[in-house]
């Protein structure tokens, strides 16, 4: 089988080596470095298994920055390219998409299109409406930062969504769903074939569930914390009932990354008039727990305006190199607004300063210059100056 993949991410980057374990895939992407350091079996994106994938597995796998090449004689066309949220429209910006899309159909009419960008509710149906090609699905991904390959090796689920329930779509659809199967390790997974706007939802409700998990042990510590309550104890036993179960729940500046903060915001936009609570919640304590964060940092400092706040990483999680919406910049700029200096420490950025914000990348003088350290999960590095540290990371683990 002949696969082209739109995108060198994490969603496209690990369908690759999936899929390649036992195809021909190409990715592609417009950027040449990430290209030339895939076609020399190097990862562009932080991701050990990754990496150890290229470097050591047997894949049919190269990379190319020249579309029309690899879209021609495909089989199968994944979309696996940004969909970043426009605040203004409050929808997912799709037009990588869309381009990817017009490509494709204007050099291959026999092709199947599927988009794994996350998208809007009625996006599959409407597209297929509007370039009037009936082949074209969406298969939503469940993917951690830095665990992308690993989620992809042992999946909770496979979803494809088709546009219509009509025979070649269903056979097409448990075809493409028996490839992810094929390369994946874990074989025991539940394969759901779908309409395409019922994976949709299924995408947004899982990650705004999920964000619903993390802002609720949020508010949970701003309780304790406003009532000098022990968030550990409480935690702990709350989460002894195997209902709710001792995971994703650990204490943060508040939920970010790639999926959480647009995916809440983009179902909220879907629930236009339809009426909710709860959606609109989610999206609003996330705010007011960045606020309350920001604050309670002020209160530790005595309002000191000379004290230097140190920045201990950008990035949401540990193994993972995405600063995109990360809670912690959130802090940084309510604590910016409040007139305070701040120096970061963030040994994957390169350059000298991250918004208008001065890179200290020698750890012993980041310590040594900061009066304070913020730091939305803790490390070791921080444990001869754990006196100093503010974090809410009560569990040591993402």
């Amino acid at each position: 089988m002949k696969i082209a993949i739109a995108g060198t991410g994490y969603v496209g980057l690990s369908n690759a080596i999936i899929l390649a374990q036992h195809n021909q895939v190409v990715a592609v992407d417009l950027i040449k470095e990430k290209v030339d350091l895939i076609n020399n079996k190097k990862s562009p994106i932080i991701d050990k298994e990754i990496e150890e994938y290229l470097s050591s597995k047997m894949l049919s796998l190269r990379a190319t920055t020249n579309g029309n090449e690899a879209y021609q004689d495909a089989d199968i066309v994944i979309i696996s390219t940004p969909t970043n949220y426009d605040s203004e429209k409050n929808f997912f910006d799709t037009s990588s998409v869309e381009s990817v899309i017009k490509q494709v159909i204007s050099v291959n009419k026999n092709v199947h299109i599927v988009i794994k960008s996350t998208i809007p509710v009625g996006y599959t149906k409407s597209i297929v409406e509007k370039f009037k090609f009936k082949n074209i699905y969406f298969s939503p991904e469940f993917l951690r930062e830095g665990k992308a390959l690993y989620d992809n090796l042992y999946p909770s689920r496979i979803v494809v969504g088709v546009p219509e329930k009509a025979k070649d779509h269903l056979d097409f659809a448990n075809s493409f769903a028996q490839l992810l199967l094929q390369g994946a390790i874990k074989k025991d997974v539940s394969i759901h074939i779908i309409g395409a706007s019922e994976a949709e939802s299924t995408k947004l409700f899982a990650n705004t569930f999920l964000a619903l998990r993390v802002a609720f042990f949020n508010e949970l510590d701003t309780y304790s914390e406003t009532k000098n309550l022990n968030t550990k104890d409480i935690i702990d036993c709350v989460c002894a009932d195997p209902r709710i179960g001792s995971f994703y729940n650990n204490p943060s500046f508040g939920y970010g990354g790639y999926c959480l903060p647009k995916d809440t915001k983009q179902l909220k936009a879907n629930f236009q008039n339809v009426p909710e609570n709860l959606i609109s919640a989610i999206v609003e304590s996330n705010r007011t727990r960045k606020n309350f964060i920001a604050n309670q940092i002020d209160e530790k400092i005595g309002h000191n305006k000379n004290k230097i706040i140190g920045v201990y990483r950008l990035t949401m999680k540990s193994g993972s190199d995405n600063y995109r919406q990360s809670a912690i910049q959130g802090i940084m700029k309510r604590l910016e607004e409040k007139g305070y200096r701040l120096i970061i420490y963030e040994p994957t950025f390169k350059e000298e300063n991250f918004f208008n914000h001065k890179i200290v990348n020698d750890i012993d003088e980041f310590k040594r210059e900061s009066g304070i350290i913020i730091a939305n999960r803790f490390n070791k590095d921080l444990n001869d100056v754990a006196d100093k540290v503010y974090t809410r990371d009560l569990f040591k683990r993402d």
